[in-house]
């Protein structure tokens, strides 16, 4: 008998009237929420103005979200094009099915164009957004918790998951891969917010560090899960895609820090009003500079003028004495 275990919760959906919430769902936009907040303090904090990670994110997370969808589907598409499936599930996005690896490339895009239409380099942004993204999927992972999906092998650890019967998934404990993922998250994004403040990271680094640190946990860690899949070589898929995508991160990390060390100086660009205000204004004080500048001169010449006139007197006067 198991005396210490996770539950699982009865259901996912808590019907707060005529309104379902569900778990997943809450868990996603909480993500969001939370990394667009801390996306916004960290680009205020490099010099960037306050309000534009939200615009750019209007670009970058519904990109994201069909990415995201759209990855899962096309990787999983026996559970909605094989027989005795329907095929409309693949657009219920509510009942769990998001590939990271999808919502990173196609919410890339969709950053990319917010970026564009407001002159600021994407990968700038990405290094302010790179902590709060890693937060974000840790609370998303919860979302599979509120399903009872994406566990691992059994176990008979006290922290096991439990599992209840269903479609597709047999009652029992195992391993839970959801959770495992989360605290790696956090603990990802900790060493990114230190790597960022000790070295002073630019350029699409702290991105591509955060990158890097996420395969790692998540090769391990999809290596464990038991849940349908497809193998390539013996491995799963995602476990290879892991590989791919942290030597990618790791290339670009590398290269980047040879080609452009530092850190940007500047990260959006000054609008135009603001820049002819800030021109007047030098304007306006150089011409004050070269008034104070013609006064001191004139002040002068009229000492020096007014000390030779008296000197002049001073000389008719002796003369005259004489």
């Amino acid at each position: 008998m198991d005396l210490a275990y996770i539950p699982s919760p009865s259901t996912g959906v808590i019907e707060l009237g005529p309104i379902p919430l569900r778990g997943y769902a809450f868990c996603i936009i909480a993500g969001v929420f939370l990394a667009v907040w801390y996306g916004n303090k960290r680009w205020v904090a490099r010099g960037g103005k306050a309000g534009t990670v939200a615009d750019i994110a209007v670009w970058a997370v519904p990109f994201g979200l069909v990415g995201g969808r759209l990855y899962h589907v096309v990787t999983d598409y026996q559970l909605y094009f094989s027989e005795g499936q329907d095929w409309v599930d693949a657009f219920k996005i509510w009942e769990g099915g998001l590939g990271i690896w999808g919502a990173v490339a196609l919410g890339a895009v969709g950053a990319w164009i917010g970026c564009r239409r407001r002159g600021i380099p994407l990968p700038a942004w990405a290094d302010a957004m790179a902590p709060g993204l890693a937060f974000a999927q840790a609370i998303g992972r919860w979302g599979n918790w509120f399903n009872q999906e994406l566990y691992g092998r059994a176990t008979d650890l006290p922290w096991g998951l439990k599992i209840s019967e269903g479609v597709n998934r047999e009652a029992g404990i195992y391993h839970p891969t959801f959770l495992y993922e989360s605290l790696w998250c956090v603990g990802a994004a900790l060493v990114v917010i230190w790597a960022d403040r000790r070295f002073k990271l630019g350029h699409g680094r702290v991105f591509a560090l955060y990158v890097a640190l996420y395969c790692a946990g998540r090769g391990w860690i999809e290596y464990m899960r038991v849940d349908e899949a497809h193998h390539v070589l013996g491995l799963r898929l995602n476990v290879w895609t892991s590989i791919v995508v942290f030597a990618c991160a790791v290339a670009y990390f590398v290269i980047s820090a040879k080609l452009r060390p530092g850190r940007e100086e500047t990260v959006e660009p000054v609008s135009p009003e603001k820049r002819d205000a800030s021109g007047d204004d030098a304007d306006d004080a150089d011409h004050a500079d070269d008034a104070d500048h013609a006064d001191d001169a004139g002040r002068a010449d009229g000492t020096d003028d007014a000390g030779a006139d008296a000197g002049t007197g001073r000389k008719a006067d002796a003369e005259a004495t004489d």
